[in-house]
């Protein structure tokens, strides 16, 4: 039986590199899903309708930049399409049991994908903290763009995220809740493997 560790949360919350993190540790499996909707958003750019995109995506389309402003607003776009997020639904069940576990990361992992994962983790932090962390990202990878149009962004993501009717991001009922507002990475990593030592220990042998 695999361990399924669901982490979800807004953009820029941190959740991306705890996840790749907690991997490392533990030596699971990692699936961040948002590159899933990533690449139907980049699809949907370039002309495809995002259904047909969702239904005909293969591994291959998940290489790419699909970590620019542009494809991040069209994936927020096409993850409110229920048929879309449908067409995704079975992909990512499917990993989140492998042997050996998983990480998933996303906006309704432990709400909708893995409802009985081991772990759920809900990484969030203020919407300020969240755009400045992402202008730097911007800003590092040579885009053209300021504060208050990133937090405009951030915000208008996070409102279309929790407020679609299919799937919004919220945390699960029994989700630990993570504000990584004040914290370094080291410390919200090793409050995350707190949990899933804590948890892995009350799991029966």
């Amino acid at each position: 039986m695999g361990f399924t560790i669901a982490i979800d949360g807004p953009a820029a919350a941190g959740k991306g590199t705890i996840s790749r993190r907690i991997c490392a540790e533990f030596g699971f499996a990692h699936l961040d899903t948002g590159l899933l909707y990533r690449a139907v958003g980049a699809k949907m750019l370039t002309g495809a309708a995002p259904i047909e995109a969702a239904q005909t995506l293969t591994a291959e389309d998940l290489d790419g930049d699909l970590r620019n402003a542009e494809v991040a607003r069209a994936a927020s776009k096409v993850a409110s399409i229920p048929e879309v997020r449908q067409a995704l639904l079975d992909f990512q069940r499917a990993f989140a049991t492998r042997a050996g576990g998983a990480v998933l990361d996303g906006r309704d992992i432990g709400t909708v994908i893995c409802p009985d994962a081991q772990v759920k983790l809900f990484v969030t932090a203020s919407a300020e903290v969240r755009a400045a962390r992402r202008l730097l990202e911007l800003v590092n990878g040579g885009a053209d763009t300021d504060y208050e149009t990133v937090l405009a962004d951030v915000k208008e993501r996070d409102h279309r995220d929790a407020s679609r009717s299919d799937a919004p991001m919220k945390p699960a009922e029994d989700a630990i809740l993570l504000d990584t507002s004040d914290l370094s990475i080291d410390e919200a990593f090793a409050k995350s493997v707190a949990v899933i030592r804590e948890r892995q220990q009350g799991l029966p042998v």
